[in-house]
């Protein structure tokens, strides 16, 4: 068995709405089916028990090794604690060759599990060794290393409840919710409103005493200090008069999460070890007043204490039996305990500050205390130190919550944790000499999601909350097009309308991408990584994209659901053979991927004359507008009937209608002669590609009013649409510059030009490498019935063909040319070009069908200029 190509699925796809990964496989005759492989399934069970079936009841037949590869992926990240469900696979029409699909939620785990898979497979065939632990581990390692921590998580997790999209911006916890000019960002509990000069604040703890004291809030007094023999002045001046030493506590002056925190500091050895700790973190130290009680954290989200925590410092309870060292090994074996964020809970760490607190309770790491006794690691409670959580939200007094959100607010904080340390958060600070020692940017959630004791709070909803109202979704308008011909003409004239209507279209295309009309990006763009830039760009209103075949199977959509999906056709000769698309019935299903992912309260203009694509109906959550010439085509009939939306052409005009009642009739007409690039009504696709513009128009609710202006100031030149049926006046001459590179296109643009009075026509023409023979002999063999001369020439690149290929499969299409009476293989696009256009005479016409669409265009346009 070989695995040929990995690909990573990030949005809905061919298969699933789950981000997947693909792989292509390829399998021996005996791999065909494990019943060849003796002993197999019973060594494949010993060596991974969970496995579960390899084939369901009732079947019969063999099971294939790339079939067995699948469901150990998938059950590989499943018993690694992986929320997967979803796998396939599928035959191709190459013998021995499938695709193997199966989810993922972090992509370098789905990644890994493939590779691990492959390994089980491998040692089962062979009676080999597999760690089945090792590989687990590794898996469950991965994904806590690049899944979003539980702060962040919780966030997206709320913003998911609410329909929000979201997405991670780096392998860290930077998220983009929403879309366009509606976007937000976080980054951990941080949002794109937190300051970096209350941040700074924040971090500089003595600072931020000194501007909560002036808002009259308490706080413990200290200094900061610059070694140890200043720390130990400090601790002296702290205690002043008093006959005894005040307990103190030490910190790195720009510290967080309690890291090299020690508190109740009351002796010189204690204080040189605290110093050690907090000098390690950061050079500037502080000292302060140690405030007796416990350990508070109350988080402040927007202008509300949303939750509170009592947080209780690392320790064990003695048994009389075990060390010190044993019952930290104890706790430590919690599953709720880790190493990291990614747990609700941390291990204890044996370190110095642990010894040292042991020290002043007559105890090392090897005592055995006796049963019942309680025993302090450490006199911080910081969960990252191995503290616990207990909630008591419901418990803190309003006057306390209100002195939460003064500070918060004091230092410029929209998301705050505020550390007090009192007696109870029952009565006010002021009435039991309690006091708030910090103020955190960006603080940790896991205690109030996941607490120890107590329940969980939704913080991530708070959060959510704040940055998007009750009825906002983040979401913009995004119209999603797919089709064989008319793709970028649609597109683009979606987005004249809807810029029409004053929103900042972005805008996706095989020519670029563009926002608010300026091309920011050349090439071929319509798939999905283009997409998701125009859904990352800041001034975006609206989104429309040209959603290509290439990139649906490459990587599946950019987005989770569209607003509209429009299907123009399915057409033979859009790079079939290639993916294993290798039928139309195929290809339908990859451009049904849009179709099955508009909104529930979307729609989905297809094309009714079309049978593929008005098949795609039934798979639409949401609603149907169908088009096409005909209101009388029985699609079309039955739709109207039903008192559903259909677009069609009556009299000279564009016809929008619904009845969906008697008395409730709806009827919108637009003259096809204020249409320009039907050219009065002549130009049957380009009637076919307005329709699908004004239905998705009017899926978005744009006033009628401005849907006319829209489609009446379109114009179909080198400019606003490049390649599609730009017309220009040569010596009297009609020429046509097109990008039409296939059989059905090639049959549009024959219809259209028919309608144009010509008294010689000639056409240039050269075929695409990538296509299957039959698609480009066919290209010829239309055009040989209605072009008296036809001048081929080759592509600058002739993607994978051989020298002067393509010309052979062009010349075969004219071979039984009824109207041809000219043939000529000139070299050179540009070259073939000049050579037509020095043999038109006024009244005749030209198809020029280009290749290099803008060079080509640029060279046209200087002739004309210069004519």
């Amino acid at each position: 068995m070989e695995v040929t190509r990995v690909r990573a699925l990030r949005g809905p796809n061919l298969w699933s709405r789950h981000t997947a990964i693909e792989a292509v496989v390829h399998c021996t005759e005996a791999e065909s089916s494990i019943l060849n492989i003796p002993g197999f399934e019973s060594r494949l069970r010993a060596l991974f028990p969970e496995v579960g079936l390899l084939q369901l009841a009732g079947h019969t037949g063999g099971v294939s090794m790339a079939h067995v590869l699948q469901l150990a992926a998938l059950r590989l990240q499943a018993e690694s604690g992986c929320p997967v469900t979803f796998s396939r696979t599928a035959t191709t029409l190459e013998t021995g060759v499938l695709q193997v699909v199966f989810e993922y939620t972090e992509e370098e785990v789905g990644r890994l599990a493939l590779k691990l898979a492959e390994q089980l497979c491998l040692a089962a065939a062979t009676d080999t060794p597999f760690d089945l632990a090792a590989a687990l581990t590794q898996l469950k390692e991965l994904d806590e290393d690049t899944r979003l921590g539980p702060s962040t998580g919780a966030i997206v997790q709320a913003a998911t409840v609410r329909n929000i999209p979201y997405r991670r911006l780096t392998e860290g916890s930077l998220v983009q919710f929403g879309w366009g000019s509606k976007q937000r960002r976080i980054q951990a509990a941080e949002t794109d409103r937190s300051s970096a000069i209350a941040e700074a604040i924040a971090q500089d703890k003595q600072l931020t005493k000194k501007l909560l004291n002036a808002a009259g809030v308490s706080v413990p007094s200290g200094r900061e200090v610059t070694d140890i023999d200043d720390a130990w002045a400090a601790m002296l001046e702290i205690t002043g008069a008093s006959a005894t030493i005040v307990p103190v506590v030490v910190k790195p002056k720009d510290g967080n999460q309690g890291k090299g925190v020690s508190v109740n500091i009351n002796s010189r050895e204690q204080l040189n070890i605290a110093y050690a700790a907090a000098a390690e973190r950061s050079p500037e130290v502080l000292v302060e007043r140690f405030i007796p009680g416990s350990d508070f954290r109350l988080l402040v989200v927007g202008n509300q204490m949303v939750a509170a925590a009592r947080r209780d410092a690392p320790l064990v309870i003695g048994d009389g039996i075990r060390t010190i060292r044993a019952l930290v090994e104890q706790v430590n074996n919690d599953p709720r305990r880790g190493s990291g964020h990614a747990t609700s809970l941390t291990k204890i760490s044996i370190d110095d500050i642990a010894l040292a607190s042991l020290a002043t309770q007559n105890f090392t790491a090897d005592s055995v205390p006796c049963k019942g006794a309680r025993v302090i690691l450490r006199n911080n409670a910081n969960l990252s130190t191995g503290g616990t959580a207990t909630d008591v939200t419901d418990d803190v007094h309003p006057d306390l919550a209100a002195s939460a959100v003064a500070a918060a607010e004091m230092i410029g904080l929209d998301i705050c944790g505020v550390d007090i340390v009192c007696d109870s958060v029952s009565l006010p600070l002021q009435e039991q000499g309690g006091g708030i020692v910090e103020v955190n940017a960006a603080p940790g959630l896991r205690m109030h999601l996941q607490p120890s004791f107590g329940k969980g709070r939704a913080v991530g909803e708070a959060i959510v909350s704040t940055m998007f109202a009750a009825n906002d979704n983040g979401r913009i308008p995004l119209v999603a097009v797919a089709g064989t011909n008319g793709k970028t003409t649609t597109v683009r004239l979606i987005a004249h309308i809807l810029s029409c209507n004053g929103l900042r279209v972005g805008m996706t295309n095989s020519d670029g991408v563009y926002i608010q009309g300026q091309r920011i990006d050349t090439g071929d763009c319509s798939g999905p990584k283009s997409a998701r830039n125009v859904l990352m760009h800041p001034d975006v209103d609206a989104a429309v994209f040209e959603t290509a075949r290439g990139g649906v199977l490459r990587e599946g959509l950019a987005f989770d659901r569209c607003n509209v999906a429009v299907v123009t056709n399915i057409g033979m000769g859009d790079h079939l053979g290639l993916s294993y698309i290798t039928t139309v019935e195929d290809l339908a299903v990859v451009k049904r991927v849009v179709v099955q992912n508009v909104a529930p309260d979307g729609v989905a203009v297809l094309n009714a004359a079309d049978p593929m694509a008005a098949n795609m109906a039934s798979s639409c959550l949401g609603t149907v507008t169908f088009f096409a010439h005909d209101i009388s085509h029985p699609v079309m009939a039955t739709h109207r009937a039903q008192g559903r939306r259909v677009v069609y052409v009556d009299n000279g005009y564009i016809v929008a209608s619904q009845n969906s009642s008697k008395q409730d009739k709806f009827e919108q007409r637009i003259a096809l002669v204020q249409v320009p690039i039907t050219r009065n009504g002549t130009i049957g696709f380009q009637i076919e590609n307005t329709m699908a513009a004004v239905a998705a128009a009017w899926a978005l609710n744009i006033d009628w009013d401005i849907i006319r202006r829209g489609v009446a100031s379109f114009v179909n030149d080198a400019q606003t649409a490049p390649g599609r049926f730009n017309f220009f006046d040569y010596r009297g001459a009609s020429v046509i510059a097109d990008y039409g590179h296939n059989p059905d296109a090639i049959i549009a643009l024959v219809a259209a030009i028919e309608n144009i009075p010509a008294e010689q026509r000639m056409v240039v023409i050269s075929g695409a490498g990538d296509r299957r023979d039959v698609d480009i002999s066919r290209q010829t063999e239309i055009l040989g019935s209605a072009f008296d001369e036809v001048i081929l020439y080759q592509d600058q690149c002739q993607r994978g063909r051989a020298d002067g290929e393509v010309l052979k499969l062009l010349q075969q299409g004219l071979v039984n040319a009824v109207r041809t009476k000219r043939i000529d293989e000139i070299q050179g696009e540009f070259l073939a070009i000049d050579t037509a256009l020095s043999r038109l005479n006024p009244g005749d016409l030209c198809l020029i069908l280009i290749d290099q669409v803008e060079e080509a265009l640029a060279h046209i346009a200087k002739r004309v200029a210069g004519s």
